[in-house]
């Protein structure tokens, strides 16, 4: 069963990629394919990422615990996303040229916190296979992997800001009302289990 759903999970986080990569051999972008492009990698990021937090809810209130890996694949896939996203900006926006880029991260600071979100996502992404917990240990592994907490309201906050000018913000708010849920259903979840261990204390 855990197979299956992590098999159908690489499928579909895969489709997007493939819709790209077709769009671009067949010149059926839009205008601006470069624009199209960094567009679509980044909501994905932000869907993927989003989608990673939602596993424990879904997980817990489910009672599916063999959803749980899900929330390493699609984490996984969510840096995948956000480093095609990158590379786009890097490669084909701004064709490498440093002194342009310079000026993006003093000129444009959702810029900067894009850059954020990815280096966040890196730390993860390499700590993210199961050696690495033997290395680390699973108590500074948990610790480590708190960053997830961190690169979600950066990736919201860098899709926020770059909209904030063009005053297009519906969807940003959507992305930071799920991941509002998201974080409260933890903060209360965690209030809850402390509640009950001082009532156990307590009795």
């Amino acid at each position: 069963m855990v197979l299956n759903v992590r098999r159908l999970a690489w499928l579909l986080c895969s489709l997007p990629f493939f819709w790209l990569l077709l769009g671009a051999f067949t010149v059926n972008l839009g205008a601006n394919p470069v624009e199209t492009l960094e567009h679509e990698t980044g909501s994905w990021a932000l869907n993927f990422l989003l989608a990673s937090l939602a596993v424990t809810p879904l997980r817990t209130l489910t009672g599916r615990h063999e959803l749980a890996p899900l929330r390493r694949t699609l984490g996984l896939f969510g840096f995948s996303y956000a480093v095609l996203h990158f590379s786009i900006y890097l490669f084909l926006d701004r064709s490498l040229l440093w002194s342009e880029i310079l000026k993006d991260l003093t000129k444009r600071p959702y810029v900067m916190l894009g850059m954020a979100t990815l280096l966040t996502l890196l730390v993860l992404a390499c700590t993210s296979p199961k050696r690495m917990v033997r290395r680390l240990g699973a108590q500074r592994w948990k610790v480590i992997h708190r960053l997830a907490y961190l690169a979600a309201p950066l990736a919201v906050g860098h899709y926020l800001w770059l909209k904030w000018d063009k005053n297009l913000l519906e969807d940003p708010m959507i992305y930071a009302a799920v991941l509002a849920s998201l974080l409260g259903y933890r903060i209360v979840a965690r209030l809850r289990r402390s509640a009950s261990r001082s009532a156990l204390d307590s009795a």
